[in-house]
């Protein structure tokens, strides 16, 4: 495993795991189907979690680069709800990191023979 592939594949990990973490006290703080909604949250981030684990296990670039991109949405779209309800941490927090996975795969890309 190459340099820019450890440090893809780490950071997209650390943004999954937050995300998980969001998603788990969004449902331990919510009741009725605000709950049930946010245990869906859970469900598909721990899932990204499980997915991102993947490339330490196999060192499959290509997976990587899935899970990588998945991320940079994910995160690029709690940016943009971050903005909707008004909150700059939950705006630039995701934002920051959908840069960082950017930057960090496209380095993967231009790394790969």
């Amino acid at each position: 495993m190459t340099v820019p592939f450890i440090f893809c594949a780490s950071v997209t990990a650390i943004s999954a795991i937050i995300s998980l973490g969001f998603s788990v006290a969004a449902a331990l703080g919510a009741t009725g189907t605000v709950r049930t909604t946010a245990l869906y949250a859970c469900a598909r981030s721990l899932a990204l979690v499980i997915a991102s684990a993947v490339p330490f296990l196999t060192g499959s670039t290509e997976w990587l680069q899935a899970v990588a991109w998945s991320m940079i949405i994910v995160q690029a779209c709690d940016a943009v709800i971050g903005t909707t309800i008004k909150d700059r941490m939950k705006t630039f927090g995701p934002a920051g990191t959908a840069l960082l996975n950017l930057v960090a795969v496209i380095w993967l890309i231009q790394a790969v023979p």
